[in-house]
């Protein structure tokens, strides 16, 4: 038997921490540096044993590596592009030991524009066939509004041109930067441009401008709800004659300041309401709103999170928070998810809504 394999099939310890991960990784870390090193059943004997351990701490998280230099590996960790994993992402990069030989890397780093170049599908995306220009809305004015212009482009390979774009801008700009600071994204031909186009490399710059004009104008932006107006919504669905009951902060929708809190959070839950016209029995009632108060514990409106409000039918409960960050959401949603795993059906997402549009329905 192999040196390899013999390593392998020792039975592991359960992976539950991110110490947990990286006692075993240490364990295995020479032999998978020889595999890389020699770019040898990469897939098999690399990818296919960790792949499942990090699977163990939680899913979500993706991976590539490469010899850095002659004698360094480096491994990253990405949550492509997911906003509620990149906290796991980066706090497990973080808690990383020093290992001789290997260089660990939360999400892809933006790399120089000369290095970008992505063939795809017989066409080419780099700084000599991409440009781009900013659309300004006066309804929201700080949406960053990207426009990027291919040179080459035809609406009959309006898909692959679009995915084209977006490799190119997740390596250039990097994962985090792209994932997090473009909220609206676009791709034409050069016929169809209505501004002046700015070459590619000149995007960075104009994002960091842009952010840190943001930043600036919404620092320490709060909102106290105290004595803020509730207001009570009934539909019915038409095909069904279900009712949809909601409750919203109605005093919210109209604040100027929704931008100061620009990453929006769903949480639906799932139940099984049929027998009562698709609206929770009184003990799943209580269950929900008990859920919903411990989140609103961790989740308090002075450090920057606003439980804008909640809609109950269909068998679905959707609870809305408008949020200053989306680390510490993405930490407590998974956190209370799993500690209400075989009592509630909870799912979460967050995602960048500067203007709260998801809420306009209600205004």
């Amino acid at each position: 038997m192999s040196f390899l394999t013999s390593i392998l099939k020792k039975k592991d310890e359960p992976i539950r921490t991110n110490n947990d991960f990286w006692t075993w990784f240490q364990k295995n870390e020479k032999t998978f540096f020889k595999v890389i090193e020699k770019h040898d059943n990469i897939e098999k004997d690399f990818f296919d044993k960790i792949s499942p351990k990090l699977n163990e701490l939680k899913e979500g998280f993706f991976y590539l590596t490469g010899m850095l230099d002659d004698k360094t590996v480096e491994l990253i960790l990405t949550a492509d592009g997911t906003i509620k994993n990149i906290v796991f992402v980066e706090e497990l990069v973080a808690s990383a030991p020093q290992i001789p030989g290997w260089k660990f890397t939360a999400s892809k780093p933006a790399l120089n524009i000369e290095n970008v170049q992505i063939d795809m599908h017989g066409l080419t995306f780099d700084k000599d066939t991409l440009s781009f220009y900013s659309n300004e809305h006066p309804d929201y004015p700080d949406e960053i509004d990207i426009v990027v212009v291919h040179k080459h482009f035809k609406e009959e390979d309006k898909s692959s041109i679009s995915n084209g774009v977006y490799i190119f801008l997740d390596s250039f700009l990097g994962e985090l930067e792209f994932a997090t600071t473009i909220d609206n994204l676009t791709v034409i031909g050069e016929s169809e441009a209505e501004k002046e186009l700015i070459p590619i490399e000149k995007l960075k710059a104009f994002l960091v401008w842009r952010q840190k004009e943001f930043m600036e104008k919404y620092e320490g932006e709060r909102h106290d709800t105290e004595n803020d107006t509730y207001s009570t919504y009934e539909t019915e669905i038409k095909d069904s004659g279900r009712k949809v009951i909601a409750a919203i902060n109605t005093t919210l929708l109209d604040w100027d300041g929704k931008a100061s809190h620009p990453w929006f959070m769903t949480i639906k839950i799932n139940y099984k309401g049929d027998e009562n016209n698709g609206m929770p029995d009184e003990q799943t009632y209580k269950t929900m709103d008990d859920f919903e108060n411990e989140i609103m514990n961790e989740l308090r409106e002075s450090d920057g999170y606003l439980n804008v409000g909640r809609e109950s039918g269909d068998n679905l409960r959707e609870i809305y928070f408008a949020c200053k960050d989306f680390r510490r959401p993405s930490k407590i949603l998974y956190e209370w998810t799993t500690k209400y795993l075989n009592i509630l059906d909870i799912s979460y997402d967050i995602y960048k809504d500067k203007y709260w549009q998801k809420m306009e329905r209600y205004r």
